[in-house]
């Protein structure tokens, strides 16, 4: 896919922000948090709902992004992978949720997180996650591919990515809809071992 120029800044800055970030330089990772922190808030609110406890989320998403800033190779969009672990966090709030309200049910999340770490441990869980998320994205159509980026990555609105690509916001609404199914249709596919366990972010999407 050809990059326009702006795009191709846009990566290079965020490399350099990612090697700076794991040299331990703060102004770079505010940069970061700066450009990714609205689209991160966005997809906790779709599973959380509350504002509270997604800016908590939201807090310990940045915190492990920093914590993490020697693992992160500046090859790996950060957007994909403050998706990926938005997710995760996320999805740890409502299992918390439902064992502190529901008492019948306690047990239920904990096998399944039994299960989920007899098979893969959670680091690995995370790398097939950003592994399979980014394969999916990167077989979409250019234009859809491109849209769903824009959109779920970095937090763009659709009335933005509309103008910048030069189509109708009604148009960005479709895409990113058929991308979101075809990347669950694509995974379940390729990958159904997965579904239930390093694959629950599907539901995400």
């Amino acid at each position: 896919m050809h990059m326009k120029k702006n795009d191709k800044l846009d990566v290079a800055s965020e490399i350099h922000d990612v090697q700076q970030m794991a040299l331990g330089d703060v102004t770079a990772f505010n940069r970061l948090y700066a450009r990714y922190h609205k689209p991160v808030h966005a997809n906790i609110i779709k599973l959380i709902k509350t504002r509270e406890l997604a800016a908590e989320v939201l807090q310990d998403v940045f915190l492990a992004l920093w914590q993490n800033r020697y693992k992160i190779s500046p090859e790996i969009s950060v957007g994909s992978w403050l998706f990926v672990v938005s997710y995760n966090k996320s999805l740890n709030v409502l299992r918390k949720k439902v064992q502190e309200s529901v008492a019948y049910l306690a047990d239920y999340p904990q096998e399944i997180a039994a299960d989920e770490e007899d098979v893969l441990s959670k680091e690995d869980v995370f790398q097939v996650q950003l592994q399979l998320l980014d394969e999916a994205v990167d077989v979409l159509p250019a234009r859809k591919r491109e849209v769903f980026r824009m959109c779920r990555y970095e937090g763009r609105t659709k009335e933005d990515v509309a103008t910048q690509l030069g189509i109708s916001p009604q148009t960005v609404s479709d895409y990113l809809k058929q991308s979101n199914k075809a990347i669950r249709a694509y995974l379940i596919d390729r990958y159904p071992a997965y579904v239930g366990k390093a694959m629950l972010f599907l539901f995400f999407l």
